[in-house]
């Protein structure tokens, strides 16, 4: 008889339990969650987070250097007008309008008007209408690179770094971004794990209570069962407060469009699909192709390479200060305003030309050694701190790869034992069913089993939180 109605107090416990499932899935459907999967998330991070923005601004500044630095070559339209009256005589009256054209290797050309008239004008100065174009030549200093040049080159130098630097800003970003979504998913599955096992537990209660009722259950299992519950019930609240909090760390990088902080709700949630793939089984990358795409494209290499190339041109710059200052100026003449026209008539450059030369070096070139010698140690310390970088980014890569194979093996191993505690607790419970075995027994079981399947799920979040950081050490979160 009492084996019987052991039989009928299981089947009704079976009955209360599918109850209670199917209540918490119309539950789900009724509240109509929202999934963020990790591609909208992702999304939404770079589009909209302040970091981002903030590296967006700089590159919009470094090519507005750029600008500022073409503006050194940019054509220059001047006019000089000077006069003297002096005790009612007038001395002199000069108006000299002037184009000037700097070009890249140097050389610099204008071309002008000169309108000069007076008693007094200085004796190197034309009297009337004339007109020039002129053209100034460094021959050694300044030839290969000045001021001007390296400041363009090594502008858009910086504005392709900025690129990398965006680039960095965004790989660190994600990885942490994709930590704290990984650890809110995490949070999601425990207290899913813990809210069925609380529901069963109320359920097992009641058919317990009931049995002892009706004296089919002595009243130590009713305080057994009763425990159990308190102490689900209690983690189940840890959990919940523990999704609360993941959800908190989660919005830190979620932001609107407006540039306002965005508040995940409640009822945004994760999609379980991931808990549901065999993460030992998956085929793991091939560390040393890894490994070389992070030396040719990883960002902080990237970074260091552009700073490499503007020690360059700094270097050929301060060479510039190791050379004799050598320009020529060369100009042609005419009287008139067209001087190209009064050349051509008159055929003889000789009589129209104005021509000067400069030298001059310092005897001792302190100064330029200087420069020169601290351009090369710069360039000597960089390569230096890029060599300790490379091996750095290798080293990272080589550590989580090896996590990521750990993981998958510890995940296959603890897969085997939740599934044997598994069939324990189902060997327990029909053992209990029978008469065979005590609530303490299942409990324990139980118990065993929740704890299995909560470090699976916690195996399987550090699998892909390893992932994350395997792409982050090489610069692929873009």
């Amino acid at each position: 008889m009492l084996r019987f109605s052991t039989k009928i107090a299981f089947r009704l416990f079976a009955i209360v339990t599918i109850v209670f499932l199917f209540n918490s899935v119309s539950a789900q459907v009724n509240s109509s969650p929202a999934f963020l999967s990790q591609d909208e998330y992702i999304t939404i991070v770079k589009k909209y987070h302040p970091i981002v923005k903030q590296a967006d601004i700089a590159i919009q500044r470094a090519g507005l250097d750029v600008l500022s630095a073409r503006g050194s070559f940019d054509p220059y339209l001047g006019f000089n007008s000077d006069q003297k009256t002096f005790d009612g005589k007038q001395y002199f009256q000069v108006a000299n309008p002037e184009l000037k054209i700097p070009t890249w290797y140097g050389i610099e050309v204008k071309a002008g008007l000169e309108t000069n008239s007076g008693p007094r004008l200085a004796s190197e100065s034309t009297l009337g209408n004339t007109s020039y174009a002129a053209i100034s030549l460094p021959l050694a200093k300044n030839l290969v690179m000045d001021k001007r040049r390296a400041a363009l080159q090594q502008a858009k130098i910086f504005r392709q770094q900025s690129y990398s630097q965006k680039a960095l800003i965004v790989n660190d970003l994600l990885k942490d971004a994709l930590y704290a979504y990984w650890e809110w998913a995490k949070a999601n599955r425990i207290n899913i794990i813990l809210t069925e096992a609380v529901k069963i537990n109320e359920a097992r209660y009641q058919l317990i209570r009931k049995s002892f009722i009706i004296g089919e259950r002595p009243a130590i299992d009713t305080t057994e069962a009763f425990t159990q519950l308190q102490s689900f019930q209690f983690l189940q609240t840890e959990s919940a407060i523990k999704v609360k909090t993941s959800a908190v760390e989660l919005s830190n990088f979620l932001w609107k469009e407006s540039n306002e902080y965005y508040d995940l709700p409640d009822f945004v949630t994760i999609n379980e699909e991931w808990n549901k793939i065999d993460y030992s089984n998956l085929p793991l990358p091939v560390m040393q192709d890894v490994v070389t795409g992070a030396l040719s494209n990883h960002p902080k290499l990237k970074v260091y390479r552009d700073k490499m190339s503007a020690l360059v041109v700094d270097r050929k710059l301060k060479f510039q200060d190791l050379l004799p200052v050598v320009n020529l100026r060369a100009s042609i003449l005419n009287n008139g305003y067209n001087v190209f026209n009064g050349i051509k008539n008159s055929g003889y450059y000789s009589d129209y030309n104005k021509f000067g030369f400069d030298m001059g070096i310092p005897l001792r070139l302190s100064q330029g050694r200087a420069n020169y010698k601290t351009a090369k140690l710069k360039i000597q310390e960089t390569d230096f701190e890029v060599s300790l970088q490379r091996q750095q980014i290798e080293n990272k890569i080589k550590y989580y790869f090896n996590e990521l194979a750990g993981f998958q093996r510890q995940i296959k191993l603890y897969s085997d034992i939740y599934k044997n505690y598994q069939e324990l607790f189902k060997g327990e419970e029909i053992r209990f069913k029978a008469g065979e075995s005590s609530l303490f027994i299942l409990n324990s079981r139980e118990n065993k089993v929740l704890e299995a399947a909560q470090k699976l799920a916690e195996l399987k979040i550090k699998y892909l939180q390893t992932q994350v950081a395997l792409s982050w050490s090489a610069g692929e979160l873009r």
